[in-house]
């Protein structure tokens, strides 16, 4: 009895930590319910018309995350019209990061005039199931029906300093292989930024 016990046990944590490395290339990916800093809730599922998304967990916190910002505007701006809306998720602990609170972001998109949902995983349920370790880390999602699947997950491009000294932009990249119904080519990169708050 005792054996058996242990074995469930093990089961349960090797069960655990497989959970917890979060997406591959091809893995399907969760939806969730995410408030946005407008008070109302965001799934994947509300984008009838999106043949994919740009999610990018990032924050107001980290200068990384901010050296970004107008970056992650500017994609949006270019895909969202293309079906690859960018769709923003903060995903850090607000007691040790209060700069990250919903009225912290709020006042950040008003100030940045973001046009994407900016939303806040409050329990921290969401990017653990991704995989997300980084702020900012991306994933580029394609529907296939009904499902989210998963092809690019990493950097947004080869040089947070500076995005006038970019020479690779792996997200712009790979939404454009997407779009014209090829494979993407390079769908890892490193994710380069802040760790995320637990």
């Amino acid at each position: 009895m005792r054996n058996i016990s242990l074995l469930i046990l093990m089961a349960l944590i090797t069960t655990t930590l497989s959970a917890q490395k979060g997406y591959n290339i091809g893995d399907v990916a969760t939806d969730f319910k995410l408030e946005n800093i407008d008070g109302n809730y965001v799934s994947l599922s509300g984008f009838s018309e999106a043949k994919g998304f740009i999610l990018i967990f990032t924050c107001n916190t980290c200068p990384y995350a901010v050296a970004y910002e107008d970056r992650i505007e500017a994609l949006n701006k270019k895909y969202a019209p293309m079906g690859y809306p960018v769709v923003a998720i903060m995903p850090n602990n607000t007691n040790i990061k209060p700069g990250d609170s919903l009225e912290a972001m709020k006042k950040r998109a008003i100030e940045k005039g973001f046009t994407f949902p900016y939303l806040i995983d409050s329990e921290q349920t969401i990017f653990p199931q991704y995989g997300a370790t980084k702020t900012p880390h991306v994933y580029i999602l394609e529907k296939v029906l009904v499902e989210n699947i998963v092809r690019y997950i990493g950097a947004i491009d080869d040089n947070y300093k500076d995005a006038s000294l970019v020479k690779i932009k792996y997200v712009e990249n790979a939404v454009d292989e997407l779009l014209n119904n090829k494979e993407v080519h390079l769908n890892k990169t490193k994710a380069i930024g802040c760790s995320i708050k637990i």
